[in-house]
């Protein structure tokens, strides 16, 4: 069985503290407890409402949220919160009993959303899928994706992209997206259904994508290159990801002041990402980093 580790995320506020762990918690379900009586479906709820300065606990996907009294401060507090919340996981304890309650489930709906990429569809969950981004470029780069491994089954399928609540495609050119669009939706939806793993708990850890290692990996970094991060991070990733794509800071280069970035999912190969990259990315780095930036360059995922 996976190892659980939790670290600890601040939050816009400052009473409340995410504790997140590097696997999924719940089965794509959210529980809200404001006391200790409400939390009778949830033993780790329970016992966290023992400690006095627990005012509210939030449990959803890969993460528990503890909003805070303010007799304590969180950084005197923080690191044995997670200490024991990683300590209750790893002993077997349960995160929420199978309650009638508990067991409602959502239905799960996904539908296919067309993207500037004519090669990729994007299949939208109404469940959060990863907490992570990861992308897939053959069977054996699949392994730690279980759906991702049944989706390259299909012999039309090129790349898996999976972010947040959604699955991107890229196709080979062997077939059109409205003889197959129906068949992966409904796959994908069933698949979805069966509450298996869309990634193996461990993918997060091994392939470097949780929020301590990207924090690390962050801190690394000079000043300039987090400045690009920050800009990349803030007002293009959401525009990329509405399209089913992703662009990935990969270096900086102070003395050619040259930008390289990899695309991933239906930024991969797009007619129009060159467009984006040139008239979009590289003008706005140009103008909120001047005289730092002068080029920005790609790789396709």
């Amino acid at each position: 069985m996976n190892t659980f580790k939790v670290s600890v995320q601040e939050t816009s506020n400052n009473s409340i503290i995410k504790f997140e762990v590097n696997q999924f918690i719940t089965k794509h379900q959210s529980f809200e407890f404001n006391n200790i009586d409400e939390a009778k479906s949830s033993p780790i709820a329970q016992q966290l409402f023992y400690l006095p300065f627990v005012k509210k606990v939030y449990i959803s996907g890969n993460f528990i949220a503890v909003e805070r009294y303010n007799i304590v401060e969180w950084k005197d507090v923080q690191d044995e919160v997670a200490e024991q919340i990683e300590a209750y996981l790893n002993d077997g304890g349960i995160v929420v009993e199978d309650t009638a309650e508990a067991q409602k489930k959502v239905p799960v709906t996904v539908y296919a959303e067309s993207t500037p990429n004519p090669s990729v569809m994007k299949f939208v969950a109404n469940k959060k899928l990863v907490t992570a981004l990861y992308e897939f470029t053959s069977i054996e780069d699949a392994k730690y994706s279980p759906l991702a491994t049944e989706l390259f089954h299909f012999p039309f399928v090129k790349s898996v992209f999976i972010d947040e609540n959604y699955v991107s495609i890229t196709k080979y050119d062997i077939t059109e997206w409205q003889e197959i669009t129906v068949e992966i939706r409904e796959y994908i939806k069933k698949y979805i259904e069966t509450d298996k793993d869309i990634v193996s708990p461990e993918a997060a850890e091994t392939l470097q994508k949780t929020s301590a290692q990207k924090d690390s990996n962050f801190e690394a970094l000079d000043d300039t290159s987090k400045e690009i991060v920050n800009i990349l991070e803030e007002y293009v990733k959401p525009a990329v990801a509405s399209d089913g794509g992703n662009i990935q800071f990969i270096s900086y280069d102070s003395n050619d002041k040259n930008v390289s970035v990899l695309l991933q999912g239906a930024c991969s190969g797009c007619p129009s990402s060159t467009y984006t990259l040139k008239s979009g990315i590289e003008n706005m780095l140009k103008e909120m980093l001047p005289g730092k930036v002068e080029t920005v360059e790609a790789i396709n995922g």
